[in-house]
């Protein structure tokens, strides 16, 4: 499969109606409407802040004080620590500047010959990882040299690798447990740092008071790399809280800045929710998922920064259709009418529609107004039009579910690498993600990229084994689907087992993982706004499909009220335990 990316300038295109006909059934059973999520879930938005204009102004005053403090901690460690902070708490996005500036001045200053001297465990894997977020590759040789040169690691290379000393220190160890989650294929020294910070971190918790115990085990379930920032916002600022007046200084900030975003986030949901009941696809389409809140959660995800806010609206309309589509050739459609629809996608023109079944027509020309819709807007914002390279990659998502419809109807398995070749595209991950690359106008001016480039196949090869690994039938659907365990217990015949399917599984995850760190740290053409993106798509995954016994998203349900609907109070809370 190739993405093109060249731009082919195009008029904006009109937007084009059905006149109004008789619904007609599908052959198979409609599926009754999806319960959990829908727009008709009552989701209450609460503020105590009605005054936002005085709270941006305050907000504003709040922000300059905190980059005072930011330009005196400067390029120490504390400056360090401090920028920890700012990410944990969601409210960096104020400092890019002054972030880049006092992590390029450690970058600088950093002597391969004596690496991280003087300093602790936990100072050498906060910078190490720090540096690595910020794309800073080789700063593992660093660390190797700080391991093998100080007395942090003098029982290094004992037979246990890590010595006694270090199994000690909890601190460093949940430094060491972090730094480890931005390891990249061939680090080994760091997938055994991975090994051994997670046994004895866990063992350690059965000596510990409660609330260090708790911060042990909320750093073992939810490290920084691998979680949303600001999703576990709330989190940070309920749970962790220092003596000194910066910490105190810093909340305030956090505190404003998460009731101003979640307002925001709040008209956005109106947006979504509005444009939705007004296209009637969840009228005229009752057997599609009627789901437009978790749908706008992965741009929410995605693109964190406010400033994107358009494009969280605009980027919900294209997930939606992933998801409609998706039902009609898994739920719906007979066979020979998914044959013609994947035929008019691929020729893009209206006059080709006429032998479709209308459910078909009414979700083609949904399909191809909003897609016209969004190119248009990229052209008027950023001078391009990327409707060839979006028409091309939903033809490519159409013809890659064909395949599996076939596979599925004629029961036929095929070879887990086809399967996971042709699921990557299926995902339709990178279909977003060309998306949200156009919608940010960044890196437009490519010519061609002749294979799926890593940080559209990653993410998606990461929710294409998340969704396979079977701890729920996604949704309750009735319909042809496969999964990657399938394909591996008739590949691997009677030597094959769940257990052993489902560990090869986590190994690819893994895999996935390093594989999404690399091409983060690699010099390429993807902005650092895209690979954010990118990075926090795959970071949602998780969150999107770990289901419990009762085929519910506990963690997800748990997200959307801690950030749509309960506010963060201005005042200041009781203090529960010391960050360390």
């Amino acid at each position: 499969m190739a993405f093109s990316l060249r731009l082919c300038p195009s008029p904006p295109s009109p937007i084009i109606v059905l006149s109004e006909t008789p619904r007609i059934r599908g052959p198979y059973m409609c599926i009754a409407h999806h319960q959990s999520f829908t727009h008709d879930n009552s989701l209450t938005f609460t503020s105590s802040n009605t005054n936002l204009d005085g709270l941006l102004a305050k907000q504003m005053e709040k922000v300059k004080e905190v980059r005072l403090m930011l330009h005196e901690a400067g390029n120490t460690l504390e400056g360090m620590i401090m920028i920890d902070s700012l990410q944990r708490l969601g409210i960096d996005y104020h400092f890019e500047e002054e972030i880049e500036a006092v992590l390029n001045f450690h970058y600088r200053s950093l002597d391969v010959s004596t690496g991280f001297p003087h300093h602790s465990l936990y100072d050498v894997a906060l910078c190490f990882r720090l540096l690595r977020q910020h794309g800073h590759y080789f700063l593992l040789d660093l660390l190797l040299t700080t391991l093998y040169g100080t007395d942090v690691f003098k029982n290094f290379k004992d037979k246990e690798r890590f010595g006694l000393n270090v199994g000690k220190d909890i601190r460093g160890m949940m430094g060491l447990y972090e730094a480890s989650h931005l390891r990249i294929g061939g680090e080994d020294i760091l997938d055994e740092a991975y090994d051994f910070t997670c046994k004895h971190l866990k063992a350690s918790m059965t000596v510990m008071d409660l609330g260090m115990a708790c911060l042990v085990r909320h750093t073992l379930e939810h490290p920084f790399h691998m979680t949303l920032p600001r999703f576990k916002a709330n989190y940070y600022l309920k749970n962790y809280h220092g003596d000194n007046g910066r910490t105190g200084v810093l909340q305030e900030l956090a505190k404003m800045d998460f009731n101003i975003v979640q307002s925001l986030h709040q008209g956005e949901l109106k947006t979504v929710l509005k444009w939705w009941k007004d296209l009637g696809l969840s009228q005229e389409l009752r057997f599609v998922r009627d789901q437009p809140l978790k749908w706008f959660l992965w741009p929410m995800a995605m693109l964190s920064n406010p400033q994107f806010s358009k494009y969280r609206v605009d980027l919900t309309k294209s997930i939606s259709l992933v998801y409609i589509i998706d039902d009609i050739f898994d739920v719906y459609g007979t066979l020979d009418e998914l044959i013609l629809f994947t035929d008019a996608v691929n020729r893009w023109e209206v006059s080709q529609i006429e032998g479709l079944p209308r459910y078909m027509k009414i979700c083609f020309m949904a399909l191809y107004n909003i897609c016209n819709e969004i190119s248009d807007k990229v052209d008027q914002e950023h001078g391009t039009n990327p409707i060839q390279s979006l028409r091309k990659a939903w033809a490519e998502l159409c013809n890659a579910f064909m395949v599996e419809a076939k596979w599925f109807r004629s029961r036929h398995v095929p070879m887990t690498d086809e399967y996971l070749r042709n699921g990557v595209i299926s995902s339709g991950v990178p279909l977003v993600l060309l998306h949200m690359h156009f919608l940010l106008g960044q890196g437009i001016t490519i010519e061609r990229v002749d294979d799926i480039p890593g940080l559209f196949s990653w993410p998606a090869t990461i929710l294409r084994l998340w969704d396979d690994f079977g701890s729920a039938k996604d949704e309750n659907q009735e319909g042809y689907d496969g999964s990657y365990v399938e394909c591996y217990m008739q590949e691997h015949g009677s030597s094959a087992s769940l257990e052993n399917a489902r560990e090869e599984m986590k190994y690819m995850i893994s895999n996935a993982w390093k594989k999404l760190n690399e091409e983060c740290l690699c010099s390429n053409q993807f902005s650092p706004s895209f690979k954010e993106g990118s990075l926090n798509f795959a970071r949602m995954v998780e969150v999107m499909y770990s289901y419990d016994h009762n085929q519910r998203l506990p963690a997800l349900e748990q997200l959307i009220n801690s950030l749509l609907s309960e506010n963060i109070p201005l005042t200041k809370p009781k203090q529960m335990y010391t960050r360390v």
